[in-house]
């Protein structure tokens, strides 16, 4: 399923949400333009990598900077146009109402917030992983947690593909969307902490935390005059 867009209209300029977005695509294009060798530094000096961030705190680095710098600088990472477009579109989808909830700054530090709690949870789960760790998924799973509360009567217009010429597109309620999505992330999840399989290569437990966090932060960010249930 490909979800479209929601059906729920913003009611404020959602600029948050399109900064975030724009920063996302600055830094990619960065990416793209360096030489591979340099690409691959960069990764490993600004992704997040488990290992590294279990070292530092043997070390007892745990007042430098530098220690926690990539927990927030992987969310603002990505590894290839797929995985950027297929993120952006998602913070696009449902970012504009949590934000309209929230109020732009609220919501960046909800944002990062939900995104340093799958980040940290990520190491939990894979404290001696050396692969860095890049990408928007779990702060954005913050903000898809948040939208599963505020939103759940929302429906998400989600394309169907087919193997007929005309595409099928139904009206899926963002509770059952959400719902959905949440159970898939748990069993690969589970897949790969129980029997130490990778799942294509994914932080699926980074992802069902920052969805957790938001469910259960939201609160905190939102606007009371804002507060309203779909």
């Amino acid at each position: 399923m490909i979800p479209l867009r929601d059906t729920i209209p913003s009611r404020h300029e959602p600029l948050a949400t399109v900064m975030l977005i724009i920063i996302n695509v600055m830094v990619f294009i960065g990416q793209s333009l360096m030489p591979d060798v340099k690409f691959a530094q960069f990764v490993y000096e600004y992704g997040f990598i488990p290992e590294r961030f279990l070292k530092s705190i043997a070390q007892f680095e745990i007042f430098d900077a530098s220690t926690y710098m990539p927990l927030f600088s992987s969310m603002f990472l990505h590894g290839n146009w797929i995985h950027l477009i297929s993120n952006m579109w998602v913070l696009w989808l449902f970012g504009d109402n949590v934000e309209d909830m929230m109020g732009s700054i609220r919501f960046i530090i909800f944002y990062i917030l939900c995104g340093l709690v799958a980040g940290f949870t990520h190491f939990l789960f894979n404290p001696t992983s050396n692969v860095p760790t890049v990408g928007a998924s779990g702060a954005i799973a913050g903000v898809m947690g948040a939208y599963f509360v505020l939103f759940p009567h929302a429906r998400i217009v989600t394309l169907i593909p087919t193997f007929f010429i005309l595409p099928m597109f139904i009206h899926v309620p963002a509770f059952v969307y959400l719902v959905l999505w949440f159970i898939s992330q748990l069993y690969s999840g589970i897949i790969q902490w129980i029997g130490g399989v990778s799942v294509g290569g994914i932080a699926w437990w980074a992802h069902i935390s920052g969805f957790l966090a938001g469910m259960f932060i939201h609160r905190v960010f939102v606007m009371r005059r804002r507060y309203r249930y779909y």
